[in-house]
């Protein structure tokens, strides 16, 4: 008998804006890394499950180490509930988020996550080059997650 391999894949943009002073100095976007927790999420939630599974904060670290799908947290995080979600495609959700100036001043920002309602890490993306988050710098964007 032939195995049959099925995949579900799926694939994750990361789009942000970073102001300073309300002016735009960066656009950025970029493929992100859909990590293990996710799928184990989802599988949960496909069976009816659903108690702390769904998106519920983004997270903003420090490390710069590149992800790996078995990545579990976000380094020194600081996190906030999304602003919403959208559906601009078929078989794709869009999560918006926004650190405003007055959050998270002090920190290296060097890599991104959004965490479950149970805090499990769902997706992680890591920059190259920080973002020092002073009082004059906000960052808005949105992960795409396309099934």
């Amino acid at each position: 008998m032939q195995k049959l391999v099925e995949r579900f894949p799926v694939k994750g943009i990361f789009k942000m804006t970073v102001r300073k002073n309300g002016k735009v100095i960066e656009e950025y976007e970029d493929h992100n890394l859909i990590v293990n927790g996710a799928r184990n999420q989802a599988a949960r939630m496909f069976a009816g499950d659903v108690t702390g599974r769904p998106i519920k904060s983004i997270a903003f670290g420090t490390s710069g180490t590149a992800p790996v799908v078995t990545d579990t947290a976000i380094t020194g995080a600081y996190k906030k509930d999304v602003e919403g979600f959208s559906y601009p495609d078929m078989g794709q959700i869009q999560t918006n988020w926004e650190l405003g100036a007055n959050e998270n001043n002090g920190m290296a920002i060097m890599e991104f996550g959004l965490l479950s309602a149970d805090g499990t890490l769902l997706c992680r993306k890591v920059r190259e080059n920080p973002i020092y988050k002073e009082s004059d710098i906000s960052i808005e964007g949105h992960w795409t997650w396309i099934f």
